[in-house]
């Protein structure tokens, strides 16, 4: 029997963000497929404890924590000329397990979860290689590289040129290159050179609609009494996220409790940053940190929001809240690869006075947000099913036998 090699940059339990949701469906329909072997990287000890799981899904495993800090991982890759995303996830022990699998294992293809994993890719095999990108990161640092310090600038500058190179590269290396919407796809395609074009196909994320259920969750304890509640959720170490939330809180609340005196911005999400934690007590804004469970803070939303002004891919943020039936308050950019309708099910707006506007107008009428909120709930279940969304995985997979090789697009990006 065929087996197949999966490798992530990030090991895929538990699925409590948004790469890792993605992952983990990715690697469970795989092993629906065929017997898989994982290599992936740990970050902490928390994702090192993972390792059980991993075990309990795959043929075999190696489980590697990344232990350069990022400014060493910089140094090296200014020293070799390579972008710091490639030796931020370096390893010579994954890099090993890698080669001993295809040399001992049935390996028919590989299935690599974001681009920087493409390094362990061998150029000499000869099984079909599918590259899930998920979202175009050179153009995230370009857009990095526009504001800041000169040197901070200029680093980034650096690794948007390299990785646009690498990208290229890695996608006409791979059998079929994965995008999480038609837009990153249509973006990535726009930026490659001259030459035939390689397969590049979208492949959306998915939402668990019987897990984000209003029926399962009540609202959170912390939520009742004054309000209304505006609920944002994500990582809050991640810039665009810090960005998103920083605008809200500073411009957008102050209008909104001109209305609403009592209203309040609840950030709900892990690895809060000193400036997020700065916010807390700012014009109604309290921060959370980590939750053991983001339902009830959804469940206890008036308006759950995600004014993102940087966003690649489909943001997960929206889909569970979508799928918890809450009124979505959302930037064109937190909106990109969800095909719904503004104002049905959800409201879009640009700027600071768009979103304290269409935030007003969902709290005066109350009848209508919880109408957008059913809206919302009923697109996800019939379009955005995990079962859905992963039907092409089977078809990408299948195909040429394996061969095993040394070179990799590592050493020769």
């Amino acid at each position: 029997m065929s087996e197949i090699l999966f490798l992530a940059h990030r090991v895929p339990f538990p699925p409590d963000r948004g790469d890792k949701i993605r992952s983990n469906h990715l690697l469970r329909r795989i092993a629906e497929i065929a017997p898989v072997h994982v290599g992936a990287l740990a970050e902490d000890a928390a994702d090192m404890a993972q390792e059980s799981e991993l075990a309990a899904i795959a043929k075999s495993h190696c489980l590697v924590r990344r232990s350069a800090p990022l400014p060493l991982a910089a140094l090296a890759a200014l020293g070799q000329g390579k972008p710091v995303s490639l030796a931020a996830f370096a390893s010579a022990r994954l890099q090993r397990y890698v080669a001993n699998v295809l040399e001992t294992q049935p390996i028919a293809a590989i299935f690599v979860f974001s681009g920087q994993m493409a390094q362990y890719v061998p150029a000499a095999f000869r099984g079909r290689v599918v590259m899930d990108f998920v979202d175009v990161d050179s153009a995230k640092f370009e857009a990095y590289a526009q504001t800041g310090a000169l040197a901070r600038r200029l680093l980034y500058a650096r690794e948007a040129r390299l990785m646009r190179r690498f990208e290229e590269a890695t996608a006409r290396r791979a059998t079929t290159s994965l995008f999480i919407s038609r837009e990153e796809r249509s973006l990535f395609e726009g930026r490659l050179g001259q030459g035939t074009t390689p397969d590049v196909r979208a492949l959306g994320n998915g939402i668990d609609t019987v897990f984000f259920d209003p029926a399962k969750a009540l609202p959170a304890a912390e939520l009742h009494g004054s309000g209304p509640n505006i609920v944002f959720t994500g990582q809050m170490d991640y810039p665009p996220n810090i960005e998103a939330v920083d605008l809200f809180a500073r411009k957008v609340m102050p209008q909104v409790l001109e209305a609403h005196s009592e209203a309040r911005f609840v950030i709900v999400g892990r690895a809060p940053t000193a400036a997020v934690r700065a916010l807390a007590g700012l014009n109604g804004t309290i921060v959370t940190g980590p939750v053991a469970d983001v339902r009830p803070w959804l469940a206890g939303a008036d308006i759950v929001t995600a004014p993102l002004m940087i966003a690649r891919g489909v943001q997960n943020k929206v889909l569970e809240a979508m799928a918890m039936a809450r009124a979505v308050l959302l930037t064109p950019a937190a909106a990109t690869g969800i095909y719904a309708a503004d104002g049905e099910h959800f409201a879009l707006a640009a700027t600071p006075g768009a979103l304290a506007a269409r935030a007003l107008a969902l709290l005066a009428d109350k009848p209508a947000a919880n109408a957008m909120g059913a809206a919302a709930r009923r697109h996800v279940i019939d379009e955005c099913g995990w079962d859905r969304v992963l039907a092409p995985l089977r078809a990408l997979l299948e195909g040429a036998p394996a061969c095993s090789g040394r070179e990799s697009l590592g050493d020769a990006a």
